[in-house]
């Protein structure tokens, strides 16, 4: 039996606190039931949250599933050994679309319909958006409630239906390789170097709350990165520091990073 007090206290005061308590309960109540319990969606610190309960709660393992291969935010399920049924997934994907020649929405603009509509973000997953549409993955139990009240995007009218899953193709992420060098590896220098950026912009955006680094907010603009790191900002992709180089003789630091879009 895992020792419950020391995973959650681990995670306290962190911003996977609710996370873990949530994914303890559901371990716990695995190892009584010998079946599953899935979780709402998690973002990729979440995953990992559950991936740390997990392990430490023996004949229990972890599967996730987001609705398409290379989905960002994922459901977990915690599986008991002894269970040899079917886990569900219980996922639905709606396809909600507007007149593109009118409006061009953004990912924002569509999070910001949905959450005003009340609706929880651990119930939403991925936005896939293209061309006059998005694909929205939810959990089956807000699905009717978005098909009825999802009307508008912003002052776009927009019109809902169900899809089916397999209708989304695999992720495929363009990614950029940017070498630079640095004063020193404070996040708010390597940041941004990869987006391109001041660095007084980016202190501004640490202050915003607008940058996570491993998927936890950045309260520190001198907070170290380390080879491995992922720094992810709203509306500028993803971040990740594949290779620290060394000092160059000025006393610079070379870094190489790949940008995900």
């Amino acid at each position: 039996m895992a020792d419950r007090d020391k995973i959650l206290r681990f995670y306290k005061g962190t911003e996977g606190e609710e996370t873990a308590i949530h994914l303890v309960d559901a371990a716990e109540a695995v190892n009584k039931s010998r079946k599953f319990r899935s979780s709402d969606f998690l973002d990729p610190y979440g995953q990992e949250i559950a991936e740390t309960i997990a392990a430490n709660y023996t004949g229990i393992r972890v599967e996730f599933f987001g609705g398409y291969n290379g989905a960002e935010r994922q459901c977990a399920a915690l599986i008991h050994d002894d269970f040899m049924g079917t886990v569900n997934s219980d996922l639905q994907v709606i396809t909600a679309s507007w007149n593109e020649r009118f409006y061009h929405l953004l990912h924002r603009d569509i999070l910001g319909a949905l959450m005003g509509l009340g609706i929880d973000r651990r119930n939403i997953g991925d936005l896939i958006i293209s061309a006059g549409n998005v694909k929205i993955i939810c959990t089956k139990k807000i699905a009717d409630f978005i098909m009825n009240n999802l009307t508008t995007i912003g002052a776009a009218a927009v019109s809902c239906s169900y899809d089916e899953l397999s209708s989304i193709p695999p992720r495929e992420e363009r990614c950029k390789e940017i070498s630079a060098t640095v004063a020193s590896l404070r996040i708010d220098s390597v940041a941004s170097s990869g987006y391109g950026t001041s660095r007084s912009k980016m202190t501004a955006d640490i202050e915003a709350d607008k940058l996570k680094l491993n998927w936890q907010s950045v309260k520190n603009p001198s907070q170290l990165v380390k080879e491995g790191d992922i720094i992810s900002m709203r509306g500028k992709g993803r971040l990740e520091v594949f290779q620290i180089k060394g000092q160059t003789k000025k006393g610079r630091t070379g870094i190489l990073l790949k940008r995900y879009i």
